[in-house]
């Protein structure tokens, strides 16, 4: 029976059109993100003649604006509904790009920067939630590995569309582009189709919530944030500081090594080796203990990071890419997955935005203090900081994760010995 169940779930398939169609309206979103996180340090520091603190404002601003609307967009999620906040996140998510074109002092493009962070975070929160009820249940680890691998793609062609549109310093070239792409995440978006009745039940829980009087002292905050994927999402954070050293700082090492021809080619191959070990890492979830997945991603994350520390040519830099895409390509899935496994049914919005809302904040986080490290010291040691940190996530993760689900498995193994 088990056998024909699996059976049948794989002729339901992953790929249904529902769910290419959510991808690719996450994907166009993210490749926004990427574009700007590259172009516009350099559109503040050439056209708005920004000193280095300014250039850093423009992403960490937007940083902070995603923060802000993290933990209100998983309430509103749970509340008014996937598609409805998908929508109403990316209509405001593409004014704002709109929006740049007129924003000309650097007070008033601050205040769109912010703005835009919190669409982005209504906007991203809601597509991650609505992909989650798309998924098949049973293949949800592999499925959410799947989803997020568009995101690793957005992230890899990102910078390096973002400085082919900023290459002959128009920003009126970058803002069209940037445009024309939230406009097709738009599109996207409202092509968005989610099951009808899981959509009711959710409503349905939403209407009378049976965990709320469980985090009864918390009852304020728990609107906000999903206690049960606080532990996991925290993790996450640890992974997302050190992460920030790659996606902020690469071009910068790159170009103190003597290295800058192969700064995008070595995003194309971390992006390449999530897409091609992604299968392998969603089955692995699916039918093995997350920690299967997680130590010996963390090892090579932490060993990729080691590698570039110390590598003098395009070979080692190129192979550090190789180890980085694979280890991180096995942890971002796994994080995700388990925030919404561990958290109630009804409650995926909140611990969608729970996640998202921690890994921003270690983005945010990591870019500021890997800087002050490589300001002070050089780019190698700020990379052999990071592996130190990832380090702490795989510390953090047996503690807060994996000893404790040892403990709950153990509970029914003594009820029976007595």
């Amino acid at each position: 029976m088990e056998i024909g169940e699996r059976i049948v779930v794989v002729k339901e398939k992953i790929w249904s059109r529902d769910f290419i169609v959510v991808c690719l309206s996450s994907f166009f979103m993210f490749l926004t993100f990427y574009i700007l996180a590259t172009a516009f340090p350099l559109y503040v520091r050439d056209s708005m003649h920004g000193d280095q603190q300014q250039m850093g404002l423009a992403i960490t601003i937007y940083v902070v604006g995603g923060v802000l609307g993290r933990p209100f967009s998983g309430m509103w999620v749970d509340r008014f509904g996937k598609k409805k906040m998908a929508v109403i996140g990316m209509i405001i998510f593409l004014l704002a790009c709109i929006s740049y074109f007129g924003a000309k002092g650097m007070a008033l493009f601050l205040i769109v920067r912010l703005l835009h962070g919190i669409s982005y975070a209504v906007a991203s929160t809601a597509t991650s939630t609505a992909a989650t009820v798309i998924i098949p249940t049973s293949r949800q680890g592999e499925g959410i590995g799947y989803y997020s691998m568009f995101m690793s793609i957005a992230m890899a062609i990102g910078p390096a569309l973002g400085l082919l549109l900023w290459k002959d310093h128009n920003v009126n070239v970058l803002l069209t582009g940037v445009c024309v792409i939230a406009a097709a995440s738009l599109l996207f978006t409202l092509g968005i189709r989610l099951p009808g009745q899981k959509k009711e039940r959710d409503e349905a829980a939403v209407v009378v919530p049976q965990p709320e009087p469980v985090v009864e002292q918390k009852r304020g905050w728990s609107k906000f944030i999903e206690p049960k994927a606080v532990p996991i999402s925290l993790v996450g954070f640890i992974l997302s500081f050190a992460y920030s050293s790659l996606s902020g700082f690469f071009a910068s090492f790159a170009e103190e090594i003597h290295q800058t021809q192969i700064t995008a080619l070595f995003f194309v191959v971390f992006a390449v080796m999530i897409v091609v070990s992604r299968p392998i890492v969603g089955k692995v979830f699916d039918n093995y203990k997350e920690h299967y997945l997680y130590y010996p991603g963390i090892v090579l994350f932490i060993v990729g990071m080691l590698v570039l520390s110390a590598a003098h040519s395009g070979f080692m830099v190129l192979f550090a890419g190789m180890v980085l895409g694979v280890g991180y390509g096995a942890l971002l899935p796994c994080f995700q997955t388990l925030a919404i496994k561990l958290s109630p049914a009804h409650r995926r919005g909140s611990a969608t935005g729970t996640f998202f809302l921690l890994f921003d904040l270690g983005y945010g986080f990591g870019s500021y203090f890997m800087g002050m490290i490589a300001s002070f010291t050089d780019y190698r040691v700020m990379y052999e900081g990071a592996g130190v940190v990832a380090l702490l996530s795989a510390v953090s993760y047996y503690i807060l994760h994996h000893r404790r689900q040892a403990k709950r498995s153990a509970l029914p193994r003594q009820a029976g010995v007595a």
